[in-house]
């Protein structure tokens, strides 16, 4: 990825990408989803959704004709399909963008210094190299086929569509099979596939974190000019959108289909929106013993200055002015000490998160939006509004 000018990186190669390679990827070239310098968005998600939702209304209507009211109304179909295949195919997009821009803002900041930067070519090409690789994402499938294999009675219910029957005779119609095989595989492949890419960049941030960044503590994004990595988070808002989607999906079903009750799914909900956070701040949390650091040593180094300064100060003009009053205002010296206490209130209140609260609202919306039709089953909307509001402020 070395580049012949300088700064390094600015001229980012267009195969530097978390999403532009794999098994995967390249079949959906051979077939014509994706052309060169082209992510045919619409085409593949129009695709991908005919794969999944088409022949299940068909199925349904041949042979199972009482049952199509049931499946056009199933509110888990479209979360499965319509909302997570296209949520899926955009964040791609938006984790290439971010990561590409990530690379351009650490040369444009030289962030950096000659043997750093060839240490993190060298990331980058091992990035690359497991991007492309065959096995994670044989075993991401196999593992899927094993899951769906051992644990699809937990999956599915006397849906009329879905499946008929109870206990011994309980068995999946011929379209809850498809769903079972292909539209579970395909959506379950496609977040787990987003989840690959995803650990790819906290990996790449993890050996970030590890090396001698050029930070200063003065820095106007108070994240020590780390603040460029909070809109990273942006591109997990896709990823957590589909997750609380599905599961949201499942919840609203068994409240309304089988009469669970939403406070069931207290505990839940907060674990999901726990591992939520773990995974999607957790390439930031690796920055943050470094601008920790960087907040103490600049806390020690400007006091020190500052002490410097301010003793000048009172000594000219606190217990020598007698005599120079009228100077005083013309003084440079009184809007040093003023502009000097800005700054080093200004390296006190440094963030050692790298990400501001408007970088952090998408994925905030992402987890909120979709369980609103959860809440809403028992929980009046101005109430839930009411609650939403708050937790923006």
């Amino acid at each position: 990825m070395a580049a012949d000018t300088d700064p390094r990186f600015i001229a980012v190669p267009s195969d530097i990408s978390l999403v532009r390679g794999g098994p995967f990827y390249r079949f959906q070239q051979a077939v014509g989803l994706i052309r060169p310098n082209q992510w045919n968005l619409v085409r593949r998600i129009a695709v991908l959704v005919a794969i999944g939702w088409l022949p299940l209304i068909v199925i349904t209507a041949l042979l199972n004709p009482g049952a199509v009211h049931s499946f056009l109304t199933d509110y888990r179909v479209y979360a499965r399909l319509l909302i997570t295949v296209s949520l899926l195919l955009i964040g791609e997009i938006l984790l290439d963008s971010h990561f590409r821009a990530v690379l351009t803002s650490i040369s444009e900041a030289g962030l950096l210094d000659d043997p750093d930067t060839a240490y993190m070519d060298g990331v980058v090409t091992t990035i690359v190299r497991l991007r492309d690789a065959f096995l994670p994402e044989l075993l991401i499938l196999l593992l899927l086929i094993v899951r769906v294999g051992t644990m699809y009675h937990s999956s599915v219910d006397a849906t009329p569509w879905l499946a008929r029957g109870t206990g011994p005779e309980f068995q999946p119609t011929p379209a809850g099979w498809y769903a079972i095989w292909v539209v579970g595989l395909l959506w379950n492949f496609l977040l787990a596939l987003g989840l690959w890419h995803w650990l790819l960049w906290t990996f790449f941030a993890f050996k970030l974190s590890t090396r001698n960044l050029k930070l200063v503590a003065t820095h106007p994004d108070g994240h020590g000019g780390l603040g460029f990595l909070g809109f990273t988070v942006d591109a997990f808002a896709p990823i957590a959108f589909v997750a609380t989607c599905v599961i949201g999906s499942t919840w609203r079903h068994n409240i309304l289909r089988h009469g669970a009750h939403v406070m069931t799914y207290k505990l839940p909900a907060i674990v999901l929106v726990a591992i939520i956070a773990l995974i999607g701040f957790g390439p930031l949390f690796c920055f943050v013993p470094r601008l920790r650091a960087l907040r103490r040593r600049g806390v020690r180094q400007y006091g020190n200055l500052g002490k410097l300064n301010s003793t000048e100060f009172h000594e000219k003009w606190i217990e020598h002015r007698a005599g120079h009053e009228a100077e005083f205002l013309q003084a440079p010296e009184s809007s040093r000490v003023s502009a000097y206490g800005q700054i080093y209130q200004k390296i006190k209140q440094l963030k050692p998160f790298p990400a501001d609260k408007s970088s952090l609202s998408l994925l905030t919306l992402a987890v909120v939006l979709p369980a609103l039709p959860v809440l809403l089953t028992e929980i009046p909307l101005a109430v839930v509004l009411k609650e939403l509001l708050k937790a923006l402020h």
